[in-house]
């Protein structure tokens, strides 16, 4: 899975295994609780959900919604 994030394309962790590998100890935990109990067809959101966040993803969003707030005009 690809991403863009920052202007750059961003190589996601495309297994269960690769996303778990991904995160530290703490983050494992609640993947590892949330995951087997997550129904088949919200699965593919999910680990793309989990896969974003060993990214900057949020930040950037986070940092795009801040700006919004402020009443940038945000188009590029």
């Amino acid at each position: 899975m690809r991403t863009v994030i920052a202007g750059r394309l961003v190589e996601l962790p495309g297994t269960i295994a690769a996303i778990r590998a991904a995160l530290d100890a703490d983050r494992a935990a609640v993947f590892d609780a949330e995951i087997p109990h997550v129904p088949v067809a919200e699965l593919p959101v999910a680990l793309a959900r989990w896969a974003l966040s060993t990214t900057d993803a949020d930040r950037e969003d986070a940092e795009l919604f801040e700006r919004l707030a402020r009443g940038e005009d945000v188009r590029e």
